[in-house]
């Protein structure tokens, strides 16, 4: 198993042996033993079977390829709350019985069908499965939320939900007493909001994501700047009691998180909640973290409460070839460029939309009837569809629309991933790496990182015409720091810390730069040098 990170709560269960009950430095670790649940859930499941999996407080469920959801829960099977049952079997509308997505509240569990309809179980005491928690206390059978629904968002320790429809309009329900909800100040006067209900002031951008902890909420947003590259903004609501919010005060509706640790070049790569405190990865793999921190899980050091955001140090970690989201989505960016764009589509409104040529062609099972049935499909959409149709095919992802991707699933090869699609059009999947030499020894860089960190290696790899064969490039000149640097660099956009920075690795670093044509490519390397440099003399 992959080594992990862990800081904060160890008791409730022990994670790591031989360690104190609170962890208030990031360590890494491997995971050595299975608990009893890891190894009952694999005796009922074969492990290429299950989709997702999912816990809140007081429950587990289990969504499967085949569309079931099996959970277990004080909840959901007081009789006998260790064993799991098929949930998804008991809603009654049976052709609504295929489950897309689940997400766990406290003590509920919701499900979005494959028809973009939103079901609710379990718990319902703060009436957050959208009911009067004085007639209906908890249901053992899944009940009917909303109809039209694109995502589901709660939280493990939350007792509020928010679902959103296909048109980006957002509706909530549950505990409120403390503004969580993002209705404005005068809601929080009604400890439960018991019917679902629209949230009017929030950000008109598109809604990524949404985390839920008990007394706030953070929201993540997304927009494109000029150049059409993605841009995302946190938004918080709740009560700042523990500074979850990464503000000064209270905030009963969404209001935008602001720091230098995530604006300008930086971009917010995942997020999460916690009870009471919320932690931010961002695009420089920079860790940022505020809020409560009585137990270490803001990884300090100490057990103090964090108000303003502030940057977690970590320790350096092995990097490895994984392609993280934000590289697929910048990836899907490129694909849109009008230089490797060589097919157009016409929407219904006359608009010309172009789209990859062979990404389509792969994506849609390498057949032109495919292709023509994908022209008739825009011809009846909006420019906005339209764009929203080529992003599902280009990513794989369709919880991007799932209404519009009912019309084009039966057309394309939903089968395979965007990275896989990128290896087989692009780099040929048995020589993924790329060869740089230094004085007899050789290093290899994933290819895809060299796409996304220099400007030289992407006119090569995303060349149709060049040869993509594995050509080794001699650095013999740099000296062994200066390769060092780069080399850390081109992973992670920072400068290696134990590098004494002289003015031969800048003189050389500066020639590599030229070379590489890194000089567009943000946080500027050399600019960071220069910086170092002068700190240090």
């Amino acid at each position: 198993m992959n080594d992990c990170l862990f800081f904060g709560r160890n008791d409730y269960p022990k994670i790591i042996e031989n360690k104190p009950d609170i962890i208030t430095k990031p360590i890494q670790f491997k995971f050595e033993n299975e608990n009893e649940n890891e190894k009952q859930i694999k005796q009922i499941f074969s492990s290429k079977n299950i989709q997702k999996v999912t816990g809140g407080y007081q429950n587990e469920a289990i969504l499967t390829k085949e569309g079931n959801v099996f959970a277990k829960g004080n909840n959901i099977n007081p009789k006998n709350p260790k064993e799991f049952i098929n949930i998804s079997s008991l809603i009654e509308d049976t052709n609504d019985r295929i489950i897309e997505d689940i997400v766990s509240g406290s003590n509920s569990i919701y499900l979005l069908t494959s028809n973009q309809n939103a079901y609710g179980i379990g718990g319902n005491y703060d009436c957050q499965l959208g009911l009067d928690s004085k007639t209906l206390k908890k249901t053992e059978k899944p009940i009917l939320m909303m109809k039209n629904v694109s995502k589901i968002f709660s939280g493990n320790t939350s007792f509020h939900v928010f679902l959103l429809n296909s048109n980006q309009e957002l509706f909530t329900c549950g505990f409120n007493y403390h503004g969580q909800l993002g209705l404005g100040e005068p809601s929080i006067k009604q400890n439960n909001i018991q019917k679902l209900t629209k949230i009017q002031n929030i950000p008109k951008d598109q809604i990524i994501d949404i985390q839920c902890g008990y007394i706030h909420t953070v929201m993540l947003i997304e927009n494109e700047d000029e150049n059409e590259n993605p841009k995302r903004k946190l938004y918080s609501c709740g009560n700042n009691r523990y500074n979850g919010l990464g503000k000064n005060k209270d905030t009963y509706e969404f209001t935008e998180i602001k720091s230098y640790l995530f604006e300008n070049d930086d971009n917010i790569l995942d997020f999460s909640c916690g009870d009471t405190h919320t932690l931010i990865l961002v695009s420089n793999s920079k860790l940022i973290g505020f809020g409560d921190n009585s137990y270490g899980q803001l990884g300090t050091g100490d057990t103090k409460d964090q108000k303003i955001p502030f940057q977690i140090e970590l320790p350096e970690l092995k990097f490895n070839e994984n392609i993280s989201n934000y590289h697929v989505l910048y990836l899907i960016k490129l694909f849109r460029r009008k230089e490797f764009c060589n097919i157009s589509f016409k929407t219904k409104n006359g608009e010309i939309i172009e789209a990859h040529k062979l990404i389509l062609k792969y994506r849609l099972n390498q057949n032109q009837n495919q292709i023509e049935k994908l022209k008739e499909i825009i011809s009846k959409k909006s420019i906005k569809e339209s764009n929203q149709i080529f992003e599902m095919i280009y990513s794989n992802n369709s919880k991007i629309n799932p209404k519009l991707y009912l019309e084009i699933k039966e057309i394309i090869n939903s089968n395979e991933k965007i990275e896989e699609t990128i290896k087989r059009i692009y780099l040929n999947e048995n020589e993924k790496d790329f060869i740089i030499e230094r004085k007899e020894k050789k290093y290899k860089f994933p290819k895809l990182i060299l796409i996304m960190r220099s400007e030289l290696y992407r006119g090569l790899f995303l060349s149709v015409t060049e040869d993509k064969s594995n050509k080794v490039t001699d650095y013999s000149e740099l000296s062994n720091k200066s390769f060092q640097l780069f080399e850390y660099w081109i992973y992670s956009n920072q400068i290696k810390d134990e590098i004494e920075i002289t003015q031969e690795i800048i003189n050389e670093i500066e020639i590599g730069i030229d070379y590489f044509q890194l000089n567009q490519t943000y946080p500027n390397l050399f600019d960071l040098l220069i910086n170092k440099f002068n700190n240090q003399n």
